[in-house]
């Protein structure tokens, strides 16, 4: 598993976000505060304060780069 930071604050940055991991079969999760989300619902996704960073945690170990490169543009900070 690996998680970074990233940034979801516009309705436009959350739409092309689903869009862009719903292509990977892997689970990935937002974490906010004490809160748990798929991060293929963006319903769920509007139910989190987006005003903040978030946290993303993808659960797999392969094809980690191909995924990162889509994630560029709504990651803040690397971490773990």
């Amino acid at each position: 598993m690996k998680t970074v930071q990233i940034s979801l604050n516009s309705i436009g940055k959350v739409k092309s976000f689903v869009n862009a991991i719903t292509q990977f079969d892997f689970d990935f999760d937002l974490i906010s505060g004490r809160y748990v989300i798929d991060a293929k619902s963006i319903m769920g996704i509007f139910s989190l304060d987006l005003s903040k960073p978030i946290e993303l945690a993808i659960h797999t170990e392969t094809g980690l780069d191909e995924i990162m490169e889509v994630l560029k543009p709504y990651i803040i900070d690397e971490a773990k």
